[in-house]
């Protein structure tokens, strides 16, 4: 016992050394490409975010990081502009659909990134490379075309920051605002009715590192200047962090270096205390517990869930079921498809208003052909389901 008490306190000795030198130890820069508003590093996003009130003093900041269909869909957006930076745009049909009628009541749409996403791409037939460089990188200057911009105005960045263009675009729909020194267009615009759509080559334009060096704080004003006066600013996170509902615990823990040493620590101790007790001097005797009717705990865990993901869709579709399973065990009706030959005859053998039934054969047909419900969709829908199931007592 003794000779195990030595090496435990020889150990919490040389682990108390190492923490010591680690809390004094330099620390290494983080040059992890996050474009996270929070993020301080280099390639974080805390500069433009935190100068956005500078820019734009009379609007509203507000972060989203649901994907641009639910944002568009769910809350009530203001007039103004909507700012995406990320490496890749996560970006499919839908949430085009809902940016275009955004842009059509004559709002702003600035998109940076490398990979604008596949939809993207394909729709609008662009096509991002870069520039080879055979010498320093800083031969690559870049200026705007806009006149009240001043062409002549040069701007040259490191680390590769500005060596994206696009390749490919439509030359009739899109209207170049920068260029490269070799003239290809890295900053173009789209006109969708009374808005626009801004896209640059590059989201590094607005990385800390860039808008702390006088180049980068001077183009990346420049280039947020052509967005749209408006009531609030709409900052994206989901291209460049995710979904907010993906973000685990852990995650705060393992970024921040204090919390993370503590983490650590902590099983290393529990490490320990498991070798030191791992024998015992009595066996534990079991404590047999009562079994416990957990139907309702199992009901209410599974309604938190299906609130949590939102899948409206999904539990539109298991009310249907249940609904058509009730109908066929009653009235002896199958559906064979939500027409009025169906809700006649089930208005016929139930007795129910024939207005409630048309109304909730017409939402069948409509998720079955759209295949997309929306919350108040959803809510209508259990509101007439619930309606049925009493008047059929």
């Amino acid at each position: 016992m003794k000779q195990l008490k030595t090496y435990l306190v020889i150990g919490g000795a040389l682990l108390l050394v190492y923490l010591v030198a680690q809390y004094y130890r330099p620390k290494p820069i983080n040059w992890t490409v996050t474009f996270n508003k929070e993020d301080k590093i280099p390639y974080g996003t805390y500069v433009v975010y935190n100068r956005l009130k500078d820019i734009f003093p009379e609007q509203r900041i507000r972060t989203e990081r649901r994907a641009p269909y639910l944002t568009f869909t769910e809350d009530t957006v203001e007039t103004g502009s909507y700012i995406l930076i990320a490496e890749t745009v996560k970006m499919d049909e839908y949430d085009f659909h809902k940016l275009r009628n955004y842009m059509l009541r004559g709002n702003t749409v600035l998109i940076a990134a490398y990979y604008p996403g596949t939809y993207l791409t394909d729709s609008l037939g662009i096509k991002i490379n870069t520039e080879l460089s055979l010498g320093s990188e800083e031969n690559t200057s870049l200026h705007f075309v806009n006149p009240s911009l001043d062409p002549s105005r040069k701007y040259r960045f490191d680390k590769g920051i500005g060596q994206q263009y696009f390749s490919g675009f439509d030359t009739s729909k899109a209207v170049v605002l920068g260029m490269n020194n070799r003239g290809h267009a890295n900053f173009i615009r789209y006109t969708y009715g009374k808005g626009n759509l801004f896209l640059l080559a590059s989201p590094f334009f607005f990385s800390n590192y860039n808008m702390l060096k006088p180049d980068g704080a001077e183009y990346a004003s420049k280039t947020l200047s052509y967005l749209k006066p408006g009531r609030e600013v709409v900052w994206d996170e989901f291209s460049s962090l995710g979904n907010e509902d993906n973000s685990s615990p852990m995650r705060v823990f393992l970024r921040n270096p204090s919390l993370k040493w503590a983490w650590y620590l902590s099983l290393f101790s529990l490490l320990i205390f498991v070798i030191y007790e791992i024998k015992r001097r009595q066996r534990i005797i079991p404590v047999i517990e009562p079994l416990k009717n957990t139907s309702a705990d199992f009901v209410r865990v599974v309604g938190r869930v299906y609130y949590e993901q939102k899948d409206h869709t999904d539990i539109a579709k298991k009310k249907v079921v249940y609904l058509l399973e009730f109908i066929r065990s009653r009235y002896h009706l199958k559906m064979e498809k939500p027409d009025k030959k169906f809700s006649d005859l089930l208005s016929a053998k139930s007795g129910i208003d024939n207005v409630l039934i048309v109304d909730l054969v017409r939402q069948m047909a409509q998720l079955a052909r759209y295949n997309m419900v929306s919350e108040r969709e959803l809510i209508e829908l259990n509101k007439n389901i619930e309606s049925f199931y009493q008047k059929s007592r």
